[in-house]
């Protein structure tokens, strides 16, 4: 398949988990994650109409996608990586998003970059929603708290994101983090990946973030 074909299959898989859903079409928004890929790899899903990519890492998102972003007006920037504080001012200058707010010493680090830039790009608060010390995320006992002294320091909080445990039937993880927004009113939900989108977006997602679907396996 092109990758307009695989693109436009993706976007109707998605379209229909909305309809299953009795959700509005266009709901959920497709974010490509393009990690590890290169212009070369990226332009076609451009060409195709893709205007919204993930990066996971700061450095590897200088170096491709300044290009890519004077290339074609439109294009929208998310950061679905762990972010290193001392990265903040970087992160705020080049994307328009950010995923994995999830320390009190990030939020402090982010509202001093959108202070210095100008630039304040929606966050998402990254919850820990498998208790799994090893990932990223806050403790779901922490996130009122964390919530709060975001919102204090002035950060656009966009909603929660969460990256459920490998091997385990997502679909509680994910009910679990629509249930935390709606605790905090909060609209925006960043869950759902490669392999279970379609589960997310029936449970709420408004942003999927989708790799190798899109991409193909890593080499």
């Amino acid at each position: 398949m092109t990758k307009t074909e695989t693109l436009a299959a993706l976007r109707g898989r998605i379209a229909h988990a909305e309809a299953v859903a009795r959700r509005e079409r266009g709901a959920t928004t497709l974010i490509a994650v393009s990690k590890t890929r290169d212009a070369a790899a990226i332009q076609p899903l451009i060409d195709a109409g893709q205007r919204v990519f993930g990066e996971n890492r700061v450095q590897e998102a200088q170096a491709k996608w300044p290009a890519l972003i004077d290339a074609t007006p439109g294009i929208e920037l998310h950061l679905v990586g762990q972010l290193q504080s001392n990265k903040a001012e970087d992160a705020v200058r080049l994307f328009d998003a950010i995923h994995s707010v999830d320390r009190p010493s990030l939020v402090a680090a982010l509202a001093r970059a959108i202070g210095k830039t100008g630039r304040a790009p929606a966050c998402f608060i990254q919850v820990d929603i498998g208790d799994e010390p090893q990932k990223g995320g806050c403790a779901i006992t922490d996130l009122p708290a964390l919530l709060a002294e975001a919102q204090a320091a002035g950060l656009p909080i966009a909603g929660l994101m969460c990256v459920p445990p490998a091997g385990l039937d997502a679909a509680p993880y994910f009910a679990l983090t629509a249930r935390l927004a709606r605790d905090h009113g909060l609209t925006g939900l960043s869950m759902g990946m490669s392999d279970d989108f379609e589960t997310a977006v029936t449970l709420g997602a408004t942003h999927v973030r989708v790799g190798s679907a899109l991409f193909g396996p890593r080499g």
